[in-house]
């Protein structure tokens, strides 16, 4: 058949396909070169494709990331809804079996698809927060926190015991009441909580009034026994932190070597002449004493300190103080205990052995250079109603501007209502150390209600 009468497509005649451009010599493939009519050679689209691959451009399969929903495709496919398409076109769709319906994948499953469809930074980011948030679960809210405080190397909380003196009542014959058993539930639970956070010990002795001694009643003399027995129950504890009854820890969170020993230098003093309410002559002239007796600051050296007392407005305090273990401090305690100064002097004493210790420290050098104070108010702040007759006193009264870690109700027996003190304390203490969501609900939440309903409530 000829082709000869079809138009060509090609200027001068012939097809650009060179399957049509047959010679009638019977020869079934293309000619070499697949020439045009015109001379020219014919291309491939394929062809030309890789020619361009060859000089610099892309090969005609390419792996190449071309914008977002290509980089993007498999994954926003894998997380479209898979749908049934299993039914028959001509079944009537049904609720629940159509097939358009997703399937009902397990709840693992779901999981493992999320986890398969995350990159390997997301799979990274999502462990360290996972263990972060385990981390703080265990060392913050178990009781891991107290044992990784006491340790040496870590908090260091087993160098400080505490000892309580429970169970005051007011004399011999005196018994306690409603109040009373009130006011030491609350302290209790305060030293307590104190000791669990930090990793401290803590001792709570018996002070009821009953005749200890063979030969008398000597009341309120106990501590010095207690110290010691508390000093051989524990033997790696390095302070012994003395506490009455009547007091409250007002800032849990200040740990004792924050507040106080990581700086011992800085916030105790050795001349008495800076705070001197009892006006004792200080230091001795005597001329044979040393160099240390006869200095105002004894050695100097802040690991020399084997006492830390604070003074209010009648002289030495008692009812919170430190003492260290130590050849000194058994010393101390054998000639604080002395029963021979005890009958000779014990009418004059009227504080008993708080008397006894200034008694001591007025008249023996080698006492002075071991003592130091601390400014009362970093661990004993007195209410308004202690030591007022000079009105309010900026060294000695609680000043809640300041967050003072403790207050003693000393003397509350004496004319002041001593649960009274104490429970406004607690509730202030309450109210300046509320966490974050306690903040939210009592500042906002409880307010709001108020002003809607007119009723206060207690969240």
């Amino acid at each position: 058949m000829s082709l000869s009468r079809s138009p060509s497509p090609v200027p001068g005649g012939g097809w650009a396909s060179p399957g049509l451009n047959i010679s009638s010599s019977g020869r079934s493939s293309p000619t070499r070169g697949y020439s045009g009519s015109n001379g020219t050679p014919v291309l491939w689209e394929s062809a030309r494709l890789k020619n361009m691959g060859s000089s610099g451009g892309y090969p005609s399969f390419s792996t190449q990331n071309q914008g977002f929903f290509t980089r993007h495709m498999r994954r926003i496919s894998s997380s479209l809804p898979q749908f049934k398409s299993n039914a028959h076109c001509a079944e009537k769709e049904k609720l629940g079996r159509s097939r358009w319906s997703a399937p009902k994948v397990p709840l693992l499953g779901r999981l493992r698809g999320i986890m398969a469809r995350m990159g390997r930074k997301m799979k990274i980011r999502l462990l360290i927060c996972c263990l972060l948030l385990f981390s703080i679960l265990i060392f913050y809210n178990t009781p891991l926190v107290y044992w990784w405080r006491r340790a040496t190397w870590l908090g260091g909380g087993q160098k400080f015991v505490i000892i309580l003196a429970a169970n005051v009542g007011g004399g011999v014959m005196e018994w306690k009441g409603a109040r009373e058993w009130a006011i030491e539930r609350d302290s209790v639970r305060n030293k307590k909580k104190y000791v669990a956070r930090w990793g401290y010990d803590l001792e709570i002795v018996d002070l009821s009034t009953k005749k200890r001694y063979a030969h008398e009643w000597r009341e309120s003399w106990e501590k010095v026994d207690f110290i010691r027995a508390s000093l051989r129950k524990y033997p790696k504890a390095e302070w012994i932190w003395w506490l009455d009854l009547n007091t409250f820890i007002m800032e849990p969170s200040y740990s004792l070597q924050d507040h106080i020993f990581n700086n011992l230098g800085k916030h105790v003093y050795r001349d008495i002449n800076e705070y001197n309410p009892l006006n004792i002559s200080h230091p001795l002239t005597d001329n044979w004493l040393d160099a240390e007796s006869s200095s105002p600051v004894g050695d100097g050296k802040v690991n020399s300190v084997n006492l830390i007392l604070p003074q209010d407005c009648s002289g030495f305090n008692l009812g919170s103080f430190f003492i260290r273990r130590g050849a000194w401090t058994d010393r101390l305690l054998d000639v604080w205990w002395d029963p021979v100064a005890y009958e000779q002097k014990h009418m004059e004493w009227e504080h008993k052995e708080q008397d006894a210790l200034e008694q001591l420290y007025t008249a023996q050098p080698w006492i002075r250079k071991h003592t130091a104070f601390l400014p009362q108010r970093m661990i004993n702040s007195f209410p308004t109603g202690a030591c007022s007759e000079n009105g309010n006193d900026t060294r000695i009264h609680y000043e809640q501007k300041d967050r003072d870690f403790l207050v003693n109700m000393a003397g509350c027996e004496w004319g002041r209502d001593c649960w009274g003190e104490m429970y406004n304390f607690r509730e202030l203490s309450y109210y300046l150390n509320r966490n974050p969501w306690e903040r939210f609900k009592e500042d906002l939440v409880a307010v709001i209600w108020f002003k809607l309903t007119g009723q206060k409530v207690k969240l």
